[in-house]
């Protein structure tokens, strides 16, 4: 008799198979969302490029303020925050769905319900980090200089998850019983946009609005992205909030879904 597979899924441990599912979900989200594409993964940075290219022909060319904004090279200062933000915007966007474009899988599959909004959070941030080589060759041929910085990056990535997790675990379980949180939720994101610091850095703020920016978490995850190539934007204030704020609403995120969790099903 031949011995069991040491790597069959049954006998894996419940963290092995939630990450082998993850990896599984995650690969079919991107297979099928380019697979009838011609140009595939260049729809994922097509949409960032062509919004820092509004605003720097905006901000640069025809109001001239491209010294007065951010800094300079001001493409990269725009790229660095709006890149990080897509991944963002478009993990909670899709969050809304997360139950209701696969209620049946939802019902009745057995892996843990949060790998849901996880594989959104996992697809988005995959096409993020795809997206850092166009970032690199714009701040090569700019000639924005990197510096130590750049070892932030993980932290930022990290913190950036763990918000985006936090977020998409309050909206995924709640859009079910009010649909009319899926719209609200793209309205929100529409003006936190304008309030969080991407075509603009923290610094440009009036003084008085310095400290209450710091309770955008988004804010402190772009000083961190941003001191990379611009030092100066770096706030250890901000990070720290934000890093606080992030943690914070994941526990909530896992709280509400977790105690919705029967309910969503009985509603699906």
């Amino acid at each position: 008799m031949s011995e069991p597979d040491p790597v069959s899924p049954t006998r894996r441990s419940p963290a092995s198979r939630y990450r082998h599912a993850l990896l599984l979900l995650t690969s079919r989200d991107l297979r099928v969302r380019y697979s009838t594409s011609a140009l595939g993964y260049l729809w994922s940075i097509l949409d960032p490029l062509v919004m820092a290219g509004i605003y720097w022909f905006v901000f640069s060319v025809v109001f001239d303020r491209g010294g007065r904004i951010g800094e300079q090279p001001y493409i990269v200062f725009l790229l660095v925050a709006l890149l990080p933000w897509m991944w963002f915007n478009g993990a909670v966007s899709d969050s809304t769905r997360a139950f209701l474009k696969d209620a049946k899988l939802v019902r009745s599959t057995s892996i843990p319900r949060t790998i849901w909004v996880n594989r959104i959070v996992a697809s988005k941030g995959v096409e993020f980090v795809a997206s850092l080589p166009v970032l690199a060759v714009f701040a090569i041929v700019a000639g924005a200089p990197v510096g130590l910085g750049v070892l932030l990056f993980p932290v930022a990535l990290l913190v950036q998850a763990a918000l985006t997790i936090g977020v998409g675990m309050l909206v995924a379980p709640l859009v079910v019983f009010f649909r009319d949180l899926e719209r609200a939720t793209k309205l929100a994101l529409r003006f936190l946009f304008y309030a969080s610091p991407i075509v603009y850095g923290t610094t440009d703020l009036p003084e008085q609005l310095h400290f209450w920016a710091a309770f955008n978490p988004l804010s402190g995850i772009f000083s961190l992205y941003r001191a990379a190539f611009f030092p100066a934007q770096f706030d250890g204030f901000l990070v720290a909030v934000s890093a606080g704020m992030s943690l914070l609403i994941l526990a909530l995120g896992l709280v509400v879904f977790r105690r919705s969790e029967r309910a969503v099903l009985k509603e699906l």
